[in-house]
């Protein structure tokens, strides 16, 4: 039992011990991973402050270049935000009062959005505080009135200086100021630019504008568009100018009515969509899409409702001189009008496509609204008559339409006839010249400079009167009664419709003479019949209030249906139509309707005078002219013809024998270019007469028929004697010689009387079978005394003998003296030219009891062969070579 006990106590102390051993061997580790663990902790805690350090400097590190970026964006953004107000409001819109001026941009740029100030943000630079206006909304403005006066007078500066003069029109509402809010614009109110309301004009304006959005609606978008801004980025064209209304209520807004207020809402409301925009101070507005409201007030207290809370510095207002010199240049330019548009303007895709059968319509221009102003002359109406003062643009109306006209309708479909009564070469341009052999292809005819010649403008009306007649015939015989129907049933016929026009025609009419009495006549019967036939007269003048002999017919008058009149043109409209007292140039009143009122059409005519843009029409037209197609007639009534160009002249080919040799004498004065020429037959009578005291006339219509009769004879075969009686035509002689044969005898005063006398001698003897002998005088009236009798056998008894003499005598009283002095027959002259010898002289060698209606003038005849004429004929006579 005790060793069992000792045994335990052995065992337990040996478990002790054991234990012991072991807690000091756990107590060991436990100190050494307590000291480990604290070393670890100290690493950890180092490590991590190490790291938090490292942390801090990159979070402050990052940070920092945060700060940089963002500096950095902000100057982009600035540099972007004030790029693009630049670009929305560049020019006038945007630019500093002290180097502005005006930069209108043309009618297909949008408009701009207009500087007020500049915004005022958290970085050095500076970006434009700008406010929509124009074709984009309404502004109101409140907070302190002068400043707010400074705000609006800057708005309409730029918006008028942003602008083409006249696009945007202004109207003031200014009741406490009485319209001295807005006096440094007053120079626009005469151009019609600006419009004052009275104090008690509210409800009138505000009705006004709204009927105005109302017919832009109606007339102008008429659902193709939703707005003005829309229409003119589709078409390129802005039909309307803006309207800008400046409502300075000070108050008035609490004593609006309820219809006013009403008015008020459907602007604001539609108004800017049509053009017309409000700029308030003093009515209080409910804030809307599409209004802008500026807080005016000093320093950076000011704000925009398009900028939110972003304070603005307002810019100070424009200065005085810069708002009256602008305004007044904009009311100068708005005086004289808009720039006209292009010729192009008129010219259609694809040229020479329509058929003229029926009618000529063809545009003449733009209306107001931007939509093309067709012409038309067909039956009704048929003819046209033109109106306007000098400079109003009456000659480039004309060239717009022949333009827009020869563009549609080939020279098969249209044939022109132009004649131009003042002193001047507007219509030379459609005729080859010098230096441009082109020529328009419709024009068969062009007179100029025929301010003196009344005789062609008659010789037109003769032609077309024979023109008439024909195509009359034509239809009669295709049993037709029109020119739709005769092209129908001939249509190998060439009929084209004939437009004729005649600028300064009261001169045709002027005086009370037999010209003007026969054409009246013509005028009359082509503006009756010729609707029918397709000729259609279109008749210009300044001003047709004097012209007698054509408001005597109002039959005539009624034919001319269409009237055009350009501004200030006097009753060309019916009396009681004064629609254009208020023309702007460059625009014309169109109207079909024999010029009643409802019938007014306006339209903006283009620049077709402008040399260089018709030269590249009509270039482009010429080169595509039929092959077959002749040259149009030209007649320049201070150009001198010459023999050479004649076409009879040219024809003239020499033979041995002529039966009746042609006498050329000078170019009669007609439509076709034909020469006046009297024939030389084996007959009585058959001797000719040159009248009047101008040498150099008479020498050159003697040395006409020299040559002309020369060149129809081979060297020989005819005999030419030359008589010079007055020394003043010496040199005229000397230039003929080398164009008579060579054998040619040459006389004076010393030996005219051996001439005479073997001519005498041939006369009374001679034989039909000798060869022809043609003697030219040269101032008969000076021949020596005893002359006159056998000149009297030579004229009497020569033409049977073949033997013919052309003289000049200085003055009709001396033929007669020749001829054997008063009650002697004269009809042994049977061909006489006059020069300067009125009609009341040339009684006794013209046929019946009266004398020609003939009144000299330079470088001008009167030609009478008894033989052939029924009158005599004016004719110009040929010039030097």
């Amino acid at each position: 039992m005790p060793d069992s006990k000792a045994q335990q106590v052995v065992e337990v102390r040996a478990a002790l011990s054991h234990a012991l051993g072991a807690a000091d061997d756990t107590l060991a580790a436990a100190e050494s991973a307590y000291e480990a663990a604290v070393t670890r902790r100290a690493r950890v805690a180092a490590a991590a402050r190490e790291r938090r350090i490292r942390l801090a400097g990159e979070r402050d590190k990052r940070l920092r270049e945060i700060d940089v970026q963002h500096e950095r964006d902000l100057a982009a953004l600035a540099g972007a935000a004030a790029d693009t107000a630049v670009l929305a409001a560049p020019g006038a819109a945007g630019m500093p009062w002290d180097r502005w001026r005006a930069t209108p941009a043309g009618t297909q740029a949008p408009a701009p959005e207009l500087r007020v100030g500049r915004l005022l943000l958290p970085y050095d630079g500076e970006v434009p505080a700008l406010v929509p206006l124009l074709d984009r909304g309404h502004v109101v403005i409140d907070g302190d009135e002068r400043i707010g006066d400074d705000v609006v007078a800057g708005l309409l500066l730029r918006a008028l200086g942003s602008s083409e003069a006249g696009r945007v029109r202004l109207t003031g509402y200014d009741p406490e100021q009485l319209g001295g809010g807005l006096a440094g614009f007053a120079p626009l109110a005469p151009a019609g630019v600006l419009t004052f309301v009275g104090p008690g004009g509210l409800p009138a304006l505000l009705d006004e504008l709204v009927d105005h959005v109302r017919r832009i609606n109606e007339t102008v978008l008429a659902g193709e568009h939703t707005s003005l801004r829309e229409l003119a980025a589709a078409t390129g064209r802005r039909p309307e100018p803006w309207r800008v209304a400046i409502l300075l209520g000070a108050g008035r807004a609490d004593e609006l009515s309820r219809h006013e207020r009403g008015q008020l809402d459907r602007l604001l409301r539609t108004g800017a969509a049509c053009g017309v925009h409000l700029i308030m101070r003093g009515f209080p507005v409910r804030p809307g899409a599409g209004i802008e409201v500026v807080h005016a007030a000093e320093g950076d207290a000011a704000r925009l409702s398009g900028c939110g809370d972003l304070p603005v510095r307002l810019d100070a207002g424009p200065p005085a001189s810069v708002i009256t010199r602008t305004t007044r240049q904009i009311a100068d330019e708005v005086a004289a009008g808009p720039a006209p548009v292009a010729l192009d303007s008129l010219l259609p895709e694809h040229e020479w496509q329509q058929s003229s059968a029926r009618a000529l319509t063809a545009p003449l221009g733009d209306s107001p609204q931007g939509a093309p102003v067709h012409v038309t002359l067909s039956d009704y109406p048929p003819h046209a008559l033109i109106a306007g003062p000098s400079g109003t643009g009456k000659t480039n109306l004309i060239y717009a339409w022949m333009g827009a006209l020869a563009a549609r309708y080939s020279p098969a479909e249209l044939a022109f006839y132009l004649l131009d009564f003042k002193e001047g070469v507007s219509f030379a341009r459609f005729a080859p010249g010098r230096r441009d052999p082109s020529w328009l292809p419709h024009v068969r005819l062009v007179g100029v400079n025929v301010n003196t010649d009344r005789e062609f403008g008659l010789a037109l009306l003769r032609f077309l009167a024979a023109e008439l007649r024909s195509r009359a015939d034509a239809a009669k015989q295709h049993e037709v009664t029109n020119l739709a129907e005769l092209r129908a049933e001939d249509p190998t016929g060439s009929w084209p419709r004939i437009v004729a026009v005649v600028d300064e025609f009261q001169v045709l009419l002027s005086g009370r003479d037999a010209v003007a009495a026969e054409a009246v006549d013509l005028l009359e019967d082509l503006a009756r019949r010729g609707r029918s036939q397709g000729i259609h007269l279109v008749l210009a003048s300044q001003d047709v209030s004097g012209i007698e002999a054509l408001w005597g017919r109002p039959a005539l008058v009624a034919q001319f249906s269409l009237r055009i009149a350009l501004p200030r043109a006097r009753r060309v409209l019916a009396e009681t139509n004064p629609a254009a007292d208020t023309l702007p140039r460059y625009h014309a009143v169109v109207n079909a309707d024999s010029g009643a009122t409802e019938a007014n059409r306006v339209v903006r005519v283009p620049d077709a005078g402008n040399r260089e843009r018709w030269s590249e029409l009509q270039h482009r037209l010429w080169r595509h002219r039929p092959a077959e197609l002749a040259a149009p007639r030209l007649f320049d009534g201070d150009a001198i013809p010459r023999l050479e160009d004649s076409p009879e002249f040219r024809r003239f080919t020499r033979a041995d024998t002529v039966a009746a040799p042609v006498v050329l004498l000078g170019e009669t004065i007609d439509v076709e270019s034909r020469s006046a020429k009297t024939v030389l037959r084996r007959a009585p009578g058959r001797s000719i007469a040159v009248l009047g005291t101008r040498v150099d006339e008479a020498c050159a219509v003697l040395g006409t028929a020299a040559r002309s009769l020369a060149a129809q004879f081979t060297p020989g075969a005819a005999q030419f004697s030359v008589a010079c009686l007055d020394t003043d035509a010496g040199a005229a002689v000397e230039a003929l010689r080398p164009y008579l044969p060579a054998e040619t005898g040459y006389f004076d005063n010393d030996n005219v009387d051996s001439l005479l006398e073997l001519a005498a001698e041939r006369a009374e003897f001679g034989s039909a079978a000798d060869k022809p002998w043609f003697v030219l005088l040269y101032a008969v009236d000076a021949a020596p005394g005893g002359s006159d009798e056998r000149l009297r056998r030579i004229m009497r008894q020569g033409p049977e003998r073949r033997i013919h003499v052309i003289g000049w005598w200085r003055g009709a009283a001396l033929l007669r003296d020749t001829l054997g002095g008063a009650g002697t027959r004269t009809d042994t002259v049977g061909a006489w030219v006059a020069l300067d010898v009125h009609g009341s002289e040339l009684s006794p060698y013209y046929p019946g009891h009266g004398s020609p209606n003939w009144y000299p003038r330079p470088w001008r005849a009167l030609h009478f062969d008894r033989s052939v004429h029924r009158g005599a004929e004016v004719i110009i006579p040929y010039g030097p070579s």
